[in-house]
């Protein structure tokens, strides 16, 4: 077994070494942190002799709600997507480590571009009225009234691109985007919490960080 742990424990060193020349903001020991937890949050293969791929769509979800308290299923899907960048529905190690470079401690330039990718429901680099809708609408807890809840969200939705439409082309660009969040950071989040907050973001670090490197 000690043969076994002393390999992995090799490959892994190996592993960082490459990934944390390609990543920013983790250092080395850090990168290694991410893969054992990745590795964990991966599990046993399920096909025996074969490693499973990276984290599925429903693990990641997991993931996001269980350690990030995160709720909006529309949104954790975005999250997703933002992550797995070669599309294959998988998060790899590699996409993990660097979707939690920016997730964790992403500067706000990568931040605009993570969060607009988000909201970007169909990957067609414009936020539309309608995606706006869907989002708010998944969202918002709408107090039901006489008034049908879908005419206050579509009131939303045109305020929100009256303050942020700057080409007025009835559709968020990601200029548009960047513009409004430079002008107003409280915008950046405005269709949904895409992001973990400070307490879940350093629970997380601690986790991953301190305890496994004082076991």
């Amino acid at each position: 077994m000690s043969e076994i742990s002393a390999m992995n424990r090799k490959l892994i060193q190996t592993l960082a070494e490459t990934i944390s020349k390609q990543v920013q903001h983790f250092n080395k020991t850090e990168v290694e942190c991410l893969i054992r937890e990745f590795n964990v949050l991966l599990g046993e293969p399920t096909i025996a002799g074969r490693a499973a791929t990276g984290l599925d769509r429903g693990k990641f979800r997991n993931v996001l709600h269980n350690i990030f308290g995160m709720t909006d299923h529309m949104i954790m899907d975005g999250v997703f997507r933002t992550f797995d960048k070669d599309n294959d529905s998988f998060v790899s190690m590699k996409e993990w480590i660097e979707g939690l470079s920016v997730f964790l401690r992403g500067t706000l330039d990568e931040k605009i571009t993570f969060c607009f990718h988000v909201y970007d429901l169909n990957g067609d680099n414009y936020i539309t009225r309608e995606e706006m809708f869907h989002m708010l609408k998944n969202s918002l807890i709408i107090q039901p009234t006489e008034e049908d809840p879908d005419e206050g969200i579509k009131d939303l939705v045109e305020i929100t691109l009256k303050k942020m439409d700057h080409d007025h082309d009835g559709r968020l660009s990601f200029a548009d985007f960047d513009k409004a969040v430079r002008e107003e950071t409280l915008l950046l989040e405005a269709f949904g919490t895409c992001l973990p907050d400070t307490t879940s973001t350093e629970m997380f670090e601690q986790h991953v960080f301190q305890d496994q490197l004082e076991q």
